[in-house]
Order: structure tokens, then C-alpha cells, then sequence
């Protein structure tokens, strides 16, 4: 009923929107004469700015069809190498082959946004890495015959995706999936695997939510377990291929991301507003990229989603050490020859400082040369992967432990390329998230 009911709204802001646009370009129009009179502008913008907040946004393309290598532009396509019925393995081939640079394989979150909102991480990484990124798929599109995927699934895709990378490959999860990667570590370690990563960068994931909990730790873990059942929990209805899969939406997700700053979105909106008003374009596009990213959301399935709140943030399973995977147990006490780097924000409010910092204390049997940490100062939760400080401060940090544990250890680190036209600003700046 819950989702019936969204979409009936969904399709009447769309046409509302709609609308308002076409309304909005008819007062901006030199042909018009009423775009003349000195209110008119002012309602064109503010139409502007409510038909792009209620448009409809599907999955993003990464955009992303060049890169810098040694100074020189070389073109970069998009490769899907393994298809799961609830995620890709997509490698971004870039023109003259890997150059032997290590290959990293880039875990996005399954967390409601769609793995293009690594887009800045992928950019950045590009010109001295051989990328690989986990695309993974919206639940709603994911046929109930497909059958289950829950946090053991997600650990299962991870083994298989690093076998295809290759031994020696190195792993970079970002935020949610930092658990279930270094769950898959500890599991590769134990079992020996030939393609264990030769490194796990962790960046703001909630390995040990026990230290400084969040508003998001609290949300968790203050409520019962059978009130996320009952209120979060949803079925996609009959208009999408996965009718009749119980789903957490895309939709409450999103307002949950909201309502944790609503008071600085609703800031943001009102400067663009400013911006269009000013005739200040570049500033305004900044922030309206950021949404149209920020705003794309998918559908997870319930089982991830009510075992991730049970065994990550409401029993701390992997932090204890008792998570348990197909019989087995994933223990950090196994790692032994995956080199760790844990990065955090100071000013993170969805992981807090100390989560993420944590795997490196479980790791109890592995060197302490193989352990660092980097605390980015007055980055938040965002800021940690995309944007400035993303570029300019914590990339290189990632890229210097990646190359000293390199098993290959070859060439510098290539040409960096020029910041991504449609989001230049650091991302905390607009998101406030």
C-alpha cells in the first residue's frame, strides 16, 4: 500500500513539475513580454528550482569517457565482465591497456544510491589505476525468481568479483560495504584464496558502531528489530519486473538522507534559487548535479537490509568477531597478509570517528606495517570520497599505500586530471550530509 501509494504521488509531482518548467522557460522567454516585467524572472526561477526537485531520476551514467595518463587524454570505456542477478562487475577499459598499474577494485555502498555516486572516487583514481567498480542493481527491477540476496550474498559476490579481478588486485570499499569486505577478507584469508586483495582501504564504514554512535548508529539500534519490519518494509508493486519483492525503497531511504539535514538542504535550494536569480549559472549547475546524483535512489532488498540492521549495527557481529558465513566464521583474527588502511572524517556524521579505525585493532595477527590510518580533517560523511579534499588530501594518501603494498610496486602515479566539470565544489559543501 505504502509503495502503491508513492508512486500516485511520484506521478503527480512528475506532471506538476513538468509543468513548472514548461511554465518557467515560457517566462524567460525573449518572446514573451511578460518576461519583461521585474517579478517575472524571480517566478520563473523558483518554478525552476520545484520542477527540479520533483522530476523523476533513474540510474545515472558515470560520464566518464576520458582520462589523463602521463599528460595525455586516452579514452575510457565502460566494460561489464560479470552479470549477477543483483549487481555487475564493470571495468573502466581505458585506451592502451592497464600500463601494469594496480588494479583496484572499487566496492560501492548498497545503501540506496546507485554506484555512480562514486563517480568523483572512480575519476580520481583512473588515471594511475586499473579500475574496477561493483554497479549493483535496483531490487525492483530483480524478478522474485531471481530469489533471495541478503549480507552473505553481497559477501559471496565480493569472493567472486575479486577471483575475477585477479590475484593481487587491492579492494576500496566506501561507507556500508567496509563490513562486508573485510568479512570477505577475513573469509579469503582463512581459506587461503588465491585472489585475496593485496590491500583493504575502508573509508567511513561502520565496522565497530559501538564507538562514537551517530544519529544513524541510534536510529538502529534504539529501535526493536520487528519495528523495522513493520515500518520500513515495502513491496514493489505490479508496474516494475520485480513485483511482489519485499523491498527497503528508494524512496524512504531518501527521506531518511533528508530529514537528517533538512534545515541545509532546504538551504541549498533556496541559495541555487539565489544563483539563478543572479544569473549566476556555474554555481547553480553545481548544486543541481549534486541533487540529480543525490536524488537517484534504488531499492535494496529486505533480507540485506534487516540482517545488515541485525548482525552491523544491533549485534556488532563482525566487530565481535562472530559473524558467521555459509558455517563459517568471518574473523579478523585471519588476517594476516592483507595490508589495512582505515580512513575517517572528523566531521563524519554517519560513521562516526573510531568505526572504521576499529578493523585495524581486530586485525590482531597482522603486522603493524601493514596497518595505517588517516583521519581527513573537516571532511564529512561525503567529503571522504568525492570533492576537493577527496582529490587533493585523501587520494594520495590511498594511492601511496596501495603502490607500497603493490605486489607489482611499478610505475609512478600518472598525470592527475582535471577536476569533473559537473561537480568542481567539495561535495560536504553542498550536501551538509
Amino acid at each position: 500500500m505504502l509503495y502503491n501509494a508513492y508512486e500516485l504521488q511520484r506521478s503527480w509531482l512528475a506532471g506538476a513539475g513538468a509543468a513548472a518548467q514548461q511554465a518557467s522557460e515560457w517566462l524567460l522567454s525573449p518572446a514573451n513580454p511578460m518576461s519583461y516585467v521585474g517579478t517575472s524572472p524571480v517566478i520563473a526561477r523558483a518554478l525552476e528550482v520545484f520542477a527540479h526537485a520533483t522530476a523523476a531520476r533513474g540510474k545515472p551514467d558515470f560520464g566518464l569517457p576520458t582520462t589523463l595518463v602521463d599528460g595525455q587524454a586516452v579514452t575510457v570505456t565502460e566494460e561489464i565482465v560479470l552479470r549477477k542477478p543483483f549487481g555487475q562487475l564493470k571495468h573502466f577499459v581505458r585506451e592502451g591497456g592497464s600500463r601494469g598499474d594496480p588494479r583496484v577494485l572499487i566496492v560501492a555502498p548498497m545503501s540506496g544510491h546507485f554506484a555512480t555516486l562514486l563517480r568523483g572516487t572512480v575519476e580520481r583514481m583512473l588515471p594511475g589505476h586499473d579500475v574496477w567498480i561493483t554497479d549493483w542493481r535496483d531490487a525492483k527491477y530483480v524478478p522474485v525468481s531471481e530469489g533471495r540476496f541478503d549480507l552473505n550474498d553481497y559477501v559471496d559476490y565480493l569472493i567472486e568479483f575479486m577471483g575475477v579481478v585477479g590475484p593481487g588486485a587491492h579492494m576500496l570499499a566506501v561507507c556500508q560495504p567496509a563490513v562486508p569486505a573485510y568479512a570477505a577478507v577475513a573469509l579469503m584469508e582463512a581459506n587461503d584464496h588465491p585472489a585475496r586483495p593485496a590491500t583493504l582501504t575502508m573509508m567511513g564504514g561502520p565496522i565497530d558502531t559501538r564507538k562514537a554512535p551517530t544519529s544513524v548508529d541510534d536510529l538502529a539500534t534504539q529501535r526493536p528489530f520487528a519495528w523495522f519490519e513493520q515500518n520500513v518494509i515495502a513491496t514493489v508493486p505490479n508496474i516494475y519486473p520485480g513485483a511482489g519483492r519485499k523491498v527497503y525503497p528508494g524512496f524512504l531511504q531518501l527521506s531518511g538522507f533528508l530529514s537528517m539535514n533538512l534545515a541545509n538542504h532546504m538551504k541549498s535550494h533556496f541559495e541555487m534559487f539565489k544563483h539563478l536569480v543572479a544569473g549566476e549559472d556555474d554555481s547553480a549547475d553545481a548544486t543541481k548535479a549534486f541533487y540529480e546524483e543525490y536524488r537517484s535512489v534504488s531499492d535494496m532488498t529486505a533480507e540485506f537490509y534487516l540482517q545488515t540492521i541485525d548482525a552491523v549495527f544491533q549485534r556488532q557481529l563482525v566487530a565481535k568477531g562472530e559473524f558467521e558465513h555459509r558455517g563459517q566464521v568471518a574473523n579478523p583474527a585471519d588476517i594476516r597478509r592483507t595490508a589495512l588502511l582505515a580512513i575517517e572524517g572528523e566531521r563524519d556524521d554517519i560513521s562516526g570517528l573510531g568505526q572504521t579505525k576499529a578493523a585495524l585493532d581486530l586485525a590482531v595477527n597482522l603486522p603493524a606495517d601493514a596497518k595505517d590510518y588517516y583521519m581527513a580533517e573537516g571532511a564529512g560523511h561525503y567529503g571522504i570520497f568525492n570533492g576537493k579534499r577527496w582529490r587533493d588530501k585523501i587520494a594520495p594518501v590511498v594511492e601511496a599505500f596501495i603502490r607500497k603494498h603493490d605486489a607489482a610496486g611499478r610505475a609512478p602515479i600518472a598525470v592527475l586530471p582535471e577536476p569533473s566539470a559537473k561537480v568542481d565544489a567539495d561535495v560536504d559543501a553542498v550536501a551538509h550530509a
